[in-house]
């Protein structure tokens, strides 16, 4: 489970329901089905237009992938283990690291080692596996785009829905006693549109665009360190390659513990 996806969502409910409460406002008014149809159903039709079905059946997937931790390598892990390769490599030869392959979960991090072991050449190797991550970052970002453009029509139907609320609103005019209510009730679609909007798809997307940057960034250091090994550098030159792929409290760290001295 992605804790901060979900902590995020319920303070967010907090935000408004505790708001509407010292407002004044009874949250009995969000229980307004037009409103509530108004703002899910147009949002998933106007998505459902927008898109092509091959990517709208990925939308459930997409929920996961939201709420769910993200199961990637540690980055010290993967220098530690490239590390060893190079070594292996150096003393034994490539083709020592044939036994690896089996030893390696990543599918990316295998298809990579088992290209190099075979003897491809470095270019080819970066080729292939450079679009292999730029195909996973076109995928990622459709899918980031749905919850982005439902992000952006989820408030315009608010507004939709304000106007329709008005608009049977004074219809009535004779009814005063019921006019307030009316009108009041008409905001609530406006509410919903901006609250779905703002607190839950823009920031699902935001969520599904920092984690495909995360897998991508982890990628490319798989990259550098395969490319790295068949080119027979040194592990200590592999480790102070690969450390600056990680964040600077963490590689002081890491290179401390290597033995390598930092001037940070």
């Amino acid at each position: 489970m992605d804790k901060t996806s979900l902590i995020g969502l319920i303070l967010g409910v907090i935000a408004v329901g505790v708001g509407m409460v010292l407002k004044g406002v009874s949250l009995a008014a969000l229980l307004n089905p037009a409103a509530i149809l108004i703002i899910l159903l147009g949002t998933a039709a106007t998505v459902i237009i927008a898109f092509p079905t091959s990517e709208i059946k990925r939308v459930p997937k997409l929920f996961g992938v939201i709420f769910k931790e993200q199961k990637l390598m540690n980055p010290v892990d993967l220098i530690k283990m490239i590390s060893d390769w190079a070594q292996l490599a150096r003393k034994e030869g490539l083709l020592a690291l044939e036994a690896k392959t089996n030893e390696v979960d990543d599918p990316f991090l295998r298809n990579g080692l088992s290209l190099a072991v075979d003897g491809q050449s470095a270019d080819y190797i970066r080729d292939i596996l450079t679009e292999e991550i730029e195909t996973m970052e076109e995928r990622h970002l459709a899918g980031a785009q749905i919850f982005s453009q439902a992000g952006t029509y989820a408030p315009t139907l608010g507004v939709l829905g304000a106007v329709v609320g008005l608009i049977a609103a004074l219809s009535n005019m004779n009814d005063t006693d019921s006019l307030g209510y009316a009108i009041s009730a008409a905001f609530v679609a406006t509410l919903l549109g901006i609250f779905t909007g703002y607190v839950l798809w823009h920031p699902f997307a935001n969520k599904l665009k920092r984690k495909s940057k995360q897998e991508a960034k982890l990628k490319s250091m798989m990259i550098e360190g395969i490319l790295s090994v068949l080119e027979g550098e040194a592990p200590r030159i592999i480790e102070q390659k690969l450390a600056s792929y990680l964040p600077a409290g963490e590689r002081k760290k890491f290179l401390e513990e290597s033995g390598v001295k930092t001037d940070e």
